[in-house]
């Protein structure tokens, strides 16, 4: 099969076109899929450029995401059978080929109890964009916030990959949603999803916006996923007693850590790839079922994605420079040509109506 192997940590020409053997079924318990797509997110970019959690196990196949269907169950699944269509979030962390493989290729293989099944509505590209961030938004808005009908939530990076599914569920919540973007292109993107205050951070001072938009009061929630100095600032643009979900490492000194108590804040971490790095299966079971939840919101026209780049498989390293260069609108897949490709259009989400 052909594959995208990462031979080494560093820049994108250590993705390499590879002929490989397809791989076997580790378990009877396991499923072997042939993936239409791969998702890109930067995770990917990240582990490629310094390995995190499998030092020194290469070649590896990196791509968390993928969708396909079902070519072989092994004798004990139960869930499904060859010709299904699925998608999931598995493997693609860095290790070894033998190592629950990512999704950089034609072929995977995965347990039965972590894939479920696409959305009916969505082409197997645009699922496979999902798993990742819908299982990201869905913990740090649902499970870490505890958003409510009627909060406000400021969402940073908002025409983003994460940004662009998190304005999506927020306004499915019933929440009133505060919205970051670079520029003027983005704003009406955002706006058509569910967001009523758009700041534009670059001409704007998003905590003073925040500030006047709430009345003085701040933001309930506020959802990171820039960091450093976005997340630096967000403590201000919070409530006392509110909640800053942020998705990366945070910079934090103690005057800042000071800041958050003074504020009684609750600053809450979110890594949907715990359950995997550590090895919890009834953890990993628990995010199938977001992936189920959440494929049942697509359906019904209250979630929906935008892919605004598709690339074959042999540009992965192309892929992994646009993410890495920045501004990006909604996100990336890698297709394998399994079923033949939507037409190219503009901007519009699939699923969700814009």
């Amino acid at each position: 099969m052909k594959a995208i192997l990462m031979t080494a940590a560093g820049n994108v020409d250590v993705l390499q076109p590879r002929e490989i053997a397809k791989p076997e079924l580790p378990s009877p318990h396991h499923l072997r899929v042939r993936l239409a797509a791969a998702g890109v997110n930067p995770v990917d970019t990240k582990l490629r450029s310094k390995p995190a959690y499998y030092l020194g196990q290469l070649p590896a196949i990196l791509g968390c995401d993928g969708a396909g269907f079902v070519e072989e169950a092994g004798s004990a699944v139960t869930r499904f059978k060859p010709g299904d269509a699925v998608y999931f979030c598995n493997g693609g962390l860095g290790g070894n080929l033998g190592d629950e493989p990512g999704c950089y290729a034609e072929y995977t293989t995965l347990h039965e109890e972590y894939c479920a099944a696409k959305p009916a509505n969505l082409s197997l590209e645009d699922s496979a964009a999902l798993p990742l961030v819908l299982i990201t938004v869905w913990e740090a808005l649902i499970e870490r916030a505890n958003l409510q009908a009627g909060q406000a939530i400021l969402i940073h990076a908002a025409a983003g990959g994460v940004g662009h599914i998190a304005v999506q569920l927020a306004h499915h919540l019933g929440a009133n949603i505060a919205a970051t973007v670079g520029d003027e292109k983005k704003v009406g993107l955002v706006h058509g999803l569910g967001a009523e205050k758009i700041i534009e951070y670059r001409a704007q001072d998003f905590v003073q916006e925040t500030l006047d938009w709430t009345g003085g009061k701040g933001a309930d929630v506020v959802f990171d996923t820039v960091g450093g100095e976005t997340f630096l600032r967000s403590l201000n643009a919070v409530r006392v007693g509110g909640k800053l979900v942020t998705l990366l490492s945070t910079p934090l000194s103690l005057a800042d850590t000071q800041l958050a108590r003074l504020r009684n804040l609750s600053l809450c971490y979110e890594l949907m790839l715990t359950p995997q790095v550590m090895k919890l299966h009834d953890e990993r079971i628990r995010q199938r079922k977001i992936l189920e939840q959440c494929a049942q919101l697509v359906e019904a026209g209250r979630l929906g994605v935008l892919v605004s780049h598709r690339l074959p498989l042999d540009q992965a390293g192309l892929a992994h420079r646009m993410i890495e260069a920045g501004g990006m609108i909604g996100k990336v897949v890698l297709t394998m040509g399994v079923q033949s490709l939507p037409a190219p259009g503009d901007l519009s989400c699939a699923g969700c109506g814009t």
